[in-house]
């Protein structure tokens, strides 16, 4: 209880040091305090310079999330007229902030496009700005479209981990508040494709589908396993592709012990509506891996389900694959073992500590190592990352022959190969983004959050690509394939935090949306 002769100011009170220690000095002020950002429904003292005697500096309180170290401090150094300030913020409405807690800055971020063609590479436009470079323009023998990935937060979810999100005022996090300005952002990228993860399985229905639906977009969706509450989308314009199939991709499997996570992928097979006689087609694919840092094992071997379902649906008749756009939030870092095995191609995992897969986890400590293979051979996908090939058994010819019911009754034979540590695909990927900014090698980051401001998200595709000389993943698409034209800007931790972070009153997910723009040579 607080001194009852305490003179009131405003919205905050202030008491005589001496009142205020008798009150409360047996208990360490530590144990009273509550930092920015995790503060609690009762006040919390914080200490304002103004009342402090001019020769005495306090100790610093406030380092963000930095535990209070000075047991042994005592007031001896401040005057007997110093005061201790006390936040007493009165709640106008339900989610209102602390005024010590609300930031200066509210203004919207600034991203621009990013043109990649090669003698125009350092033009940059303003978001607004929807027009393409002149250079890169449609032409009779060119496919141009574009590709959105954007991880939109899951209601139920951010509920969930509520923890995650101290530092947003309340309102901001209300469904009713996100989805018009989730909404007013698919609405002015007008990308051709949508890739959508954390897509709530009620709110798709109500809400999210019938929405796209009015924008000219067709849309198919694949919940999550078990009880999850959300799953993944591909939404593409009608007027742009023609659909030719849908492959939903389930990771739980019940028969084998290591994939008992509810995690889910989409594949579409999509044909351009060109006046083509020989109208290419293009695979698109859209997951959301398992966040655990701890279990590299299962992401990839989610991953490696993935690819074979991509192998399976962008395998053409001559052997070779059709052009592959593979979106989501793979929940692993930049140059991370997982992000190196989808560019590189190959992954030698012999030695790997399971937490070191995502590159989440700082310390392997005590981890276990990969084991040989990571998956068991009755998942059917070789290390390879391609379905298994099934064949019957060779049998010896004899004087009475097998008949068709023995056959059918003698066991199949999965083709295995020698245990290897090597996983390898057939695809040729590139990342959309380079993840460092070039001048400064500051990181990019997709998803900021009171936790963590990090790069989890991607947009791959398949081209035939040249290295440059600059940062990591920095690679521009030439010739074949898809060509990346241009690029959204994605932005510093620090420059999200300038907006109090992510969620905020402009952007409504705790996940950047990914933007880009390809060619496709017909």
């Amino acid at each position: 209880m607080l001194p009852h002769h305490q003179k009131s100011l405003g919205r905050d009170w202030t008491t005589p040091w001496e009142n205020l220690q008798r009150c409360c000095w047996n208990r360490h002020i530590s144990s009273c305090m509550r930092w920015p950002g995790h503060y609690s429904r009762a006040p919390y003292p914080y200490f304002s310079s103004r009342h402090f005697s001019l020769n005495w500096r306090p100790p610093c309180l406030f380092e963000s999330r930095t535990p209070f170290q000075y047991w042994n401090w005592r007031p001896d150094n401040l005057s007997q007229t110093s005061l201790i300030h006390l936040s007493s913020y009165i709640m106008n409405s339900e989610g209102d902030e602390p005024s010590s807690k609300r930031r200066k800055h509210q203004g919207a971020i600034q991203r621009h496009w990013e043109y990649m063609c090669n003698h125009n590479k350092d033009k940059t436009k303003i978001l607004g700005d929807q027009n393409v470079d002149p250079t890169c323009e449609d032409s009779d023998n060119k496919f141009d479209f574009s590709v959105m990935s954007y991880n939109i937060l899951s209601q139920d979810l951010l509920e969930d981990n509520s923890h995650l999100y101290r530092h947003c005022r309340r309102p901001v996090l209300h469904w009713s508040f996100r989805f018009p300005n989730i909404l007013k952002e698919i609405k002015h990228f007008d990308a051709d494709v949508l890739c959508l993860q954390e897509v709530q399985e009620d709110h798709y229905g109500a809400e999210i589908r019938p929405s796209l639906e009015s924008l000219g977009y067709h849309c198919e969706y694949k919940m999550r396993t078990g009880r999850k509450p959300d799953g993944c989308a591909i939404c593409f314009k009608h007027s742009k592709f023609a659909l030719l199939s849908v492959n939903p991709v389930e990771f739980y499997r019940r028969d084998v012990p290591l994939l008992d996570r509810d995690n889910v992928g989409l594949v579409l097979l999509l044909q351009p509506k060109i006046p083509s006689a020989a109208s290419p087609v293009i695979c698109v694919a859209n997951t959301h891996l398992l966040y655990n840092p701890r279990r590299g094992d299962i992401k990839l071997t989610q991953l490696a389900m993935l690819l074979a379902e991509i192998s399976s649906v962008a395998h053409q008749k001559d052997g070779s694959f059709c052009p592959i756009v593979m979106c989501g939030d793979f929940n692993s870092v930049p140059g991370s073992p997982l992000y190196s095995f989808i560019k590189e191609g190959k992954l030698n995992y012999e030695g790997l500590a399971i937490g070191k897969v995502s590159g989440q986890e700082q310390s392997s400590r005590g981890q276990r190592i990969l084991s040989i293979p990571i998956w068991p051979p009755n998942l059917g996908i070789s290390q390879n990352c391609v379905y298994e090939v099934q064949q019957l058994p060779k049998v010896e010819k004899t004087d009475s022959d097998l008949t068709q019911t023995e056959l059918d009754k003698t066991e199949v034979l999965v083709t295995t190969e020698k245990l290897s540590s090597n996983l390898q695909h057939h695809f040729s990927l590139s990342s959309v983004y380079s993840h460092y900014f070039p001048d400064t090698g500051i990181p990019e980051v997709t998803t900021c959050h009171s936790r963590s401001a990090i790069t989890v998200d991607y947009i791959f595709y398949s081209a035939e690509k040249e290295d440059v000389a600059e940062q990591p993943g920095s690679e521009v698409a030439l010739v074949g394939g898809l060509k990346l034209l241009a690029r959204l800007s994605l932005l510093t931790e620090q420059d999200l935090w300038t907006v109090n972070g992510l969620p905020n009153e402009n952007n409504s997910s705790d996940h950047l949306p990914l933007l880009a723009k390809f060619r496709l040579e017909l």
